[in-house]
């Protein structure tokens, strides 16, 4: 409506203007006054012969200015429409910024080229579980994304690889279907699609996938959900699908053939195996009941775990010891988590040694090819009842494992062994191997209750501050009554961790009274120049990487009071308090 009325202003002006060049026109032009009557006429007949032919060519010219002036204002309606979508941002992830006191701008002054400095280095980190959850806040917190020297296609991947890498499947789907990123973010979808086939689940496979509530472009989605639809007695319309995608295009003879099969448009048995993808693996085992397939070292880890989880692994059940390769096989499958440690090692007591080679094993493995030097020391193992020559035969087993690259093979057995081994019995030199090797139990540490020691600052129950169960009024009262008894017993060593406690609340508005500002001195130095540099210039996000990447593999109970007091800081200086209380709640207490 608004543009039809600026239309007929525009109309009407041009009308008006038009009128009165006429009257300029006339008024330039002189008049012969003698001879009007005699004229009048003519110039009545002549003026409005012109005035029709000028009025007509105003009409079709204003007629062209407004067909002009309308496909103009379309024009630029179109284009600031694209402008708006082409300056839309998807926001994907799955917590809102106020669940851990972030924002939605918490990457919006990093910068491009420091953020994948700083993926590239926790791409090499086995982060524990603590180092995980931040990463898992920082990454999946609603947000737009950073804009200088990264685009949003290379910080979605950085997302993606450590959502595969940190390989939290229920995460993942999770993800998948709040923000319905499942043909966008194909190879996200894939991994999860795959995992769950290689465990041979392939009903979770396709319950993920009938989640998806939008059109799939991708191939490989597209073959996963009609085999989806037929095995879920949907045939007719797989077949329906599946013939539209045809006619479009689509070939693939060796899908075409399996799906044949199943549909029973074909009886006659495919025998042909292909190792290009899970899928494809996976329609050659069901279209043939005698199945037969023997992995090698060149098969891939997922077909592998899709062996051993359909139980298709039993022509290595029975293996001679003279088969030295397929042992070696075995070995690296064992190694890539594809093949059990115990099958391997039941293996290893096949192998025949004398009463001599037993006894000086220490030595003789030495001489032995290396699948030999490994069995002959495993048996050595069982057959030895101290614990300390124990020990010293699980590390020379350990290092063999370890010069064949094999490091992972010897692992779950290996911490069975040292769990039998009572650690007072550990001379010094095997305590470093012990203890580096040792399975140590975080979720038997986690549950541990807390005792509050209200002898200690940092584990009394003014802890309770940062669970929300104490008014401001009260904590301010009875914080500085506690700091009032610590004053006067000379006794009492103000930690780190009851600096940590007190500037925490500091930070929180809680007020202290002054003269308790020298129990302790403040070292603004101790956070990284470049932490603190991305503090002053609030990059939520990137700080939260970095801590993450510092805390690297340790438990945060593990770290030192340095650290912790430098992490706790970074958090109260943005104001980070949501996930700071987490932290505090974890390395403060007294746990029981």
């Amino acid at each position: 409506m608004k543009i039809l009325k600026s239309l007929n202003k525009n109309f009407f002006s041009i009308i008006f203007l038009f009128f009165l060049c006429l009257n300029s026109i006339a008024e330039e032009n002189p008049i012969d006054i003698w001879n009007v009557e005699k004229n009048e006429n003519q110039i009545d007949n002549s003026n409005s012969t012109s005035i029709n032919e000028e009025t007509n060519q105003t009409e079709i010219e204003t007629e062209q200015d407004i067909f002009k002036m309308q496909n103009l204002k379309k024009d630029d309606q179109i284009k600031l429409v694209e402008d708006i979508y082409s300056k839309e941002v998807e926001i994907l992830g799955l917590y809102d910024p106020e669940d851990n006191s972030l924002d939605i701008d918490m990457w919006s002054n990093s910068d491009g080229d420091q953020l994948k400095s700083i993926f590239s280095k926790i791409r090499k980190i086995d982060l524990s579980n603590d180092a995980k959850d931040i990463m898992e806040i920082s990454l999946l917190t609603n947000s737009y994304p950073p804009k200088k020297n990264i685009s949003e296609k290379e910080f979605q991947k950085f997302k993606n690889d450590w959502l595969i890498k940190n390989s939290d499947l229920d995460l993942i789907e999770e993800y998948l279907v709040k923000n319905q990123v499942f043909d966008e973010h194909v190879e996200l979808t894939r991994f999860l699609l795959d995992e769950h086939l290689s465990s041979s689940n392939i009903d979770k496979s396709c319950e993920i996938l009938s989640k998806n509530l939008k059109p799939l472009s991708d191939e490989y989605l597209f073959k996963f959900n009609i085999y989806c639809l037929i095995i879920n007695d949907k045939s007719e319309d797989a077949q329906l699908i599946y013939d539209l995608k045809k006619e479009l295009g689509f070939k693939d003879s060796y899908f075409e053939n399996k799906i044949s099969q199943l549909l029973g448009y074909n009886s006659k048995i495919d025998n042909t195996i292909s190792e290009k993808t899970i899928l494809s693996f996976h329609l050659a085992h069901k279209v043939n009941s005698e199945f037969v397939f023997e992995p090698n070292n060149g098969t891939k880890k997922i077909i592998w775990k899709y062996l051993n989880s359909s139980n298709l692994l039993d022509s290595f059940q029975e293996i001679d010891i003279s088969e030295i390769k397929r042992i070696s096989t075995i070995e690296k499958a064992v190694n890539n988590k594809n093949y059990p440690e115990k099958d391997l090692f039941e293996i290893y007591k096949n192998f025949q040694f004398n009463i001599n080679q037993l006894l000086n094993a220490e030595n003789s493995h030495k001489s032995l090819e290396r699948i030999e030097a490994r069995a002959l020391v495993y048996q050595k193992i069982l057959l030895e009842s101290d614990p300390v020559s124990k020990l010293k035969f699980l590390k020379i087993l350990k290092k063999l494992f370890k010069e064949d690259n094999l490091n992972e093979a010897f692992d779950v057995e290996l911490k069975k062994f040292l769990q039998g081994i009572d650690p007072k019995e550990i001379p010094d030199n095997l305590t470093s191997f012990y203890y580096t090797n040792i399975q140590i139990n975080d979720a038997e540490a986690s549950n541990k209750n807390i005792k509050f020691n209200n002898d200690i600052l940092h584990q009394s129950k003014l802890l309770n501050y940062f669970n929300g169960d104490y008014s401001k009024s009260k904590i301010e009262k009875d914080v500085n009554n506690f700091l009032k008894k610590i004053k006067k017993n000379k006794k009492y060593f103000f930690s780190k961790k009851d600096q940590i406690f007190l500037e925490s609340l500091r930070f929180d508005g809680i007020e202290i009274s002054k003269k308790y500002d020298d129990l302790y001195e403040i070292n603004e130095s101790e956070i990284p120049t470049d932490i603190q540099v991305m503090i002053n210039n609030n990059e939520k996000g990137a700080t939260l990487l970095r801590i993450a990447e510092v805390i690297g593999q340790d438990k945060l109970e593990r770290i030192d009071e340095d650290t912790i007091y430098f992490i706790i800081s970074a958090l109260n200086q943005l104001n980070i308090e949501l996930l700071r209380n987490k932290i505090l709640m974890k390395v403060l207490p007294l746990k029981v």
